[in-house]
């Protein structure tokens, strides 16, 4: 007999061996002196974190000037030579490129732009004015390209020639490759592919950078609707926070993609491509922050692999917390200290129906974009254009807190100093952006 008490389940079981093993990871390294309270690091005065403030939380800066400082004039468009047409796939991660290359695509070729359309990986079709600002798309533009609500009645869909072109098209692939085309078929419809390379090199400027800047950072913003839904769970992250000032952290943390085979290989440089929940719990444990720090995720619903971190931290939360349609608690605990809190859900009732449903994925995605680019700390725990794009746009807001994890063994945990070196057996360590090469 057990006395009518339950065993645990296996999946109860594994969540408790892997919360002891963060408690005992933490434990050891306090007794051997190991970890590290938040402290105040500086490189040429671009890198500070506050000392001894429940966490390495860092100020913002002042946003960048724009990128794009030449001033266009609408005479120096030339009349229209065709039209070019493309589509916003896959997410916002990948709008904000596919929109710089269409712009410098079109403005090489003095043809006209249509206003994309949006269309998502379950093949749902949207218009751009569902998600984006028109209206701000089209005022952007001025003096750049022409603009235009769709293609002419006489223009058939079949009449234009597909051409793929590469993120960051460079004028050198737009003549060789696009020009020919163009002056055939005289419209085109372009698809931007994503060579992984791109994502790391630092070319030379060009004479097309201060369009394609403009592209990227100047010319999508979120129709009213939909940014008043994010306004909103951002209000709602920081009176969640108010133990931290207001502040929280952001996650880049799917378990559909920690669950995918290519998840697990390392880079040369010790990152691994992506990191589980319990690594996100140890590493920000280490780093320094408090068991009150608020976390958003960017998995829409909670699922169990999660509740390690969880454990750690009973202030994470996801964008639909409630497992069960009714209000359910759940019960965390750390030494000596026990406790209830019912799971929130971060998205309300009346704007769940209409942006978590399963045809609204492309709207789930938007507000992840944005509410990492605009949280006090952004942790990536999978690598790709999400990250990239993400780390663009909050540097150039002024908000380059990103914390990167990585494994560096021995001395090579000392590659800088704007790193803040943790244990030196194998150091986890925050990498703090301040290279805007990229942004050029």
């Amino acid at each position: 007999m057990n006395g009518g008490r339950r065993r645990p389940t296996a999946a109860a079981r594994r969540r408790s061996e892997a919360k002891g093993r963060i408690l005992e990871n933490l434990a050891h390294e306090k007794l051997s002196g190991e970890t590290q309270d938040s402290q105040v690091v500086e490189k040429d005065a671009l890198v500070k974190l506050s000392e001894r403030s429940k966490g390495p939380w860092i100020e913002d800066y002042e946003e960048l000037k724009p990128c794009w400082s030449t001033v266009f004039d609408q005479n120096e468009i030339e009349r229209s030579r065709g039209y070019v047409t493309f589509s916003l796939t896959n997410g916002p991660e990948y709008h904000v490129s596919q929109v710089a290359d269409a712009v410098v695509v079109a403005r090489y070729l003095s043809a006209t732009l249509v206003l994309p359309d949006i269309r998502g990986n379950n093949g749902a079709e949207r218009a751009f004015k569902d998600i984006y600002n028109v209206e701000k798309f089209m005022k952007s533009l001025e003096g750049v390209v022409r603009v235009a609500n769709g293609l002419p009645d006489q223009i058939s869909i079949r009449d234009l020639a597909a051409v793929k072109v590469p993120n960051r098209v460079t004028e050198d692939y737009i003549v060789e490759n696009v020009v020919p085309v163009f002056k055939s078929k005289g419209n085109v419809r372009l698809a931007t592919y994503f060579p992984t390379a791109n994502m790391r090199k630092t070319a030379q400027k060009t004479s097309v950078d201060s369009v394609a800047c403009l592209g990227m950072f100047g010319t999508l913003e979120l129709q009213p609707e939909v940014n008043e839904v994010i306004d909103s769970m951002v209000k709602r992250l920081r009176t969640l926070s108010r133990k931290s000032n207001g502040r929280f952290i952001a996650v880049d943390l799917r378990v559909e993609v920690l669950e995918n085979k290519n998840c697990h290989g390392s880079s040369s440089v010790g990152a691994k491509s992506c990191y589980s929940a319990e690594e996100i719990a140890l590493f920000l444990r280490k780093v320094g922050f408090d068991m009150d720090t608020t976390i958003y995720l960017t998995q829409t619903t909670w699922d169990s692999s999660l509740s390690v971190l969880k454990d750690i931290f009973p202030r994470t939360y996801t964008k639909v917390s409630k497992i069960f349609s009714s209000p359910i608690t759940i019960l965390y605990s750390e030494p000596h200290f026990y406790s209830s809190e019912p799971l929130q859900a971060i998205v309300m009732p009346k704007e769940k129906s209409k942006f978590l449903e399963p045809e609204g994925t492309e709207f789930e995605r938007v507000i992840d974009f944005y509410i990492c680019s605009q949280s006090d700390i952004f942790v990536p725990a999978i690598s790709g254009l999400f990250y990239a794009n993400v780390t663009g746009k909050r540097i150039a807001s002024g908000k380059p807190q990103i914390l990167v994890l990585a494994e560096i063994s021995g001395s090579s945990a000392e590659i800088t100093t704007s790193l803040l070196a943790l244990p030196r057996r194998t150091t986890w360590f925050i990498h703090v952006f301040v290279n805007l090469a990229f942004l050029r």
